[in-house]
């Protein structure tokens, strides 16, 4: 309760108090040339609009932000209060797995050719970012090698995909699955177990990663860790990049039909080393998420990006050379 209350309260203070704007073009020019080019690639990817985007009509006021949703006005204006906040722009908030109608800053958005109006920003943070942040060392407590043999999963089993994957693999013996949330069907109460804590699921050689209403949530954490992450092809990204993960490097990929999920898992129980050097591939992928400052400073050059290209405000030649 204490943190929910300190969490509410620094995203009010971020919300409601502006910032001073800092010299970003001093900034730039500090960086040597692999992490210029290293933020470029990102920013291109974040926020990579077409040609003749849609511009929103107006902004929304923080207190419609607020009561949309708290956890998306705090963690977007932790960035955006260092800029203007008369200019135009639009918060699209929740599960984004559609395309916009216009520009828009999300916290998701379908993994598909770009360009694209869906502005990708590092939003519903405590989520989707939380233990990948604040309990990185807690994720290697466990070698591979002295895990269990099985794969583990717990989540909100209300999705066509998640039930389909309960109802063919909730008995088998290498599987450790159970639904949380609601209990309103009968299949809910059959396949609850209630929600694990983090040591719980580090105990298992393979952590089940199925995607929702957009990206799975435990992905950042299980490819941080000692375990190897197993999963269907991602469909949607975040601020994370999903899109730029790649099956057998990254994580150990199943078909959507599971069909071959035994023979994945039976493969890599075989093949240890495999399985770890695509743990240590993931573990160097999430290495580019965990620098805070330098998170927070993307973030606004994300919202300035956004801005330039839209004509609403003018920057320096060194900052101008990172949008084009």
């Amino acid at each position: 309760m204490l943190e929910t209350f300190f969490h509410n309260l620094k995203g009010l203070y971020y919300t409601f108090i502006p910032a001073n704007a800092k010299d970003f073009a001093a900034k730039i020019k500090e960086l040597k040339d692999d992490a210029r080019w290293e933020l470029k690639k990102r920013l291109e990817y974040y926020c990579d609009l077409p040609e003749n985007f849609t511009l929103p009509k107006h902004a929304q006021t923080k207190i419609q932000m607020l009561k949309k949703s708290s956890r998306y006005c705090y963690d977007f204006w932790e960035v955006m209060r260092y800029l203007d906040s008369r200019l135009c722009y639009h918060l699209e908030s929740g599960d984004v797995n559609y395309q916009t109608p216009v520009a828009s800053f999300c916290k998701s958005r379908p993994i598909s050719p770009r360009p694209t109006q869906n502005i990708l920003l590092k939003l519903d943070k405590k989520r989707h970012f939380g233990i990948l942040q604040h309990n990185a060392k807690k994720l290697h407590t466990i070698p591979y090698s002295q895990k269990l043999d099985q794969i583990f999963f717990r989540g909100g089993c209300y999705q066509p995909h998640r039930k389909k994957f309960m109802r063919k693999f909730f008995h088998h013996p290498l599987i450790n699955a159970g639904h949380t949330g609601s209990l309103k069907e009968e299949e809910y109460l059959h396949w609850h177990k209630g929600r694990a804590n983090l040591a719980t699921h580090l105990q298992y050689k393979f952590i089940l990663s199925l995607e929702g209403n957009d990206v799975a949530t435990n992905l950042k954490w299980i490819l941080h860790s000692n375990s190897l992450a197993l999963m269907p092809k991602p469909k949607f990204e975040t601020w994370f990049m999903e899109g730029q993960l790649q099956a057998g490097v990254h994580y150990a990929e199943i078909s959507e039909d599971y069909e071959d999920l035994e023979s994945v898992v039976e493969y890599y129980l075989a093949h240890p080393h495999h399985a770890k050097e695509i743990i240590h591939n993931a573990n160097t992928y999430t290495q580019q998420f965990l620098d805070e400052e330098k998170e927070r400073f993307l973030g606004i050059l994300v919202l300035r990006k956004f801005f330039y290209q839209s004509n609403q405000i003018s920057v320096a030649k060194e900052e101008k050379e990172l949008y084009e």
